[in-house]
């Protein structure tokens, strides 16, 4: 997988994916159960790294795919006694939108870049420009950030199987950093994400989180968070 013209073209591909499954489900107000629900537990506790990889190789879910891969990340990086890395940007947008938004990245906030690194290298990822590429298993990793914005902010595990699981960052967060990208870098398909997400889990969100977190200086989108909030009729 090359980093110049094929992920234009990848992204290319999945915008356009994304406008015509966007429009349906949002329209339809077609929604699946929960997103943990959509994911098959596996029973991987005993499996070797080969073979969660074997998994991983045959899954065709691109976002069951990324989810199995951060898994076994977070499992190699037990074994050297780090943290659990994040999922965040694009590929947390698509496990919490159910695949109406993907992306062929993953992008980590992990502070410990080294071990990161070294994990990475472990099973078969090569280092291109910014990011960890495995040309076998068509995955691109990258880690933007060191941390998540704020010591209190949540993140949802996704239990995958019997010790396998992945962190994901929270809704509520993941809700203010594609408001900074709809308002900052003028992203209309953030500013329908936003909709869709607020829509999607009205009942679920910690509004009076939300509220402090776009009044903040660095983010400064309460007036676009609220918009939004009248405009799905809250």
């Amino acid at each position: 997988m090359g980093l110049d013209g094929s992920f234009v073209w990848v992204e290319f591909i999945q915008f356009s994916m994304y406008y015509l499954t966007y429009r349906f489900q949002f329209q339809s107000n077609s929604w699946p159960s929960p997103c943990k629900k959509l994911i098959e537990l596996l029973k991987y506790s005993e499996m070797e790294i080969q073979e969660i990889l074997q998994i991983i190789q045959k899954t065709e879910s691109p976002l069951k795919k990324q989810l199995l891969m951060v898994a076994l990340l977070t499992r190699l990086l037990k074994t050297m006694n780090q943290p659990a890395p994040v999922i965040i940007g694009g590929c947390a947008l698509s496990y919490y939108s159910r695949e109406v938004y993907f992306t062929s990245d993953i992008d980590l906030a992990y502070a410990n870049r080294e071990a990161l690194d070294s994990a990475l290298k472990s099973i078969g990822f090569k280092k291109e420009g910014r990011y960890w590429v495995h040309e076998g298993l068509k995955l691109a990793v990258e880690a933007p950030t060191s941390s998540l914005p704020g010591e209190e902010s949540p993140v949802e595990v996704v239990e995958l199987g019997e010790e396998l699981q992945c962190s994901v960052i929270g809704i509520e967060d993941l809700v203010v950093d594609r408001l900074n990208a709809f308002k900052h870098w003028k992203s209309e398909i953030d500013g329908e994400m936003v909709e869709l997400l607020i829509r999607r889990y009205r009942d679920d969100l910690d509004w009076s989180y939300l509220e402090k977190k776009t009044k903040l200086p660095e983010n400064d989108t309460l007036p676009e968070f609220l918009e939004l909030k009248k405009k799905v009729g809250l």
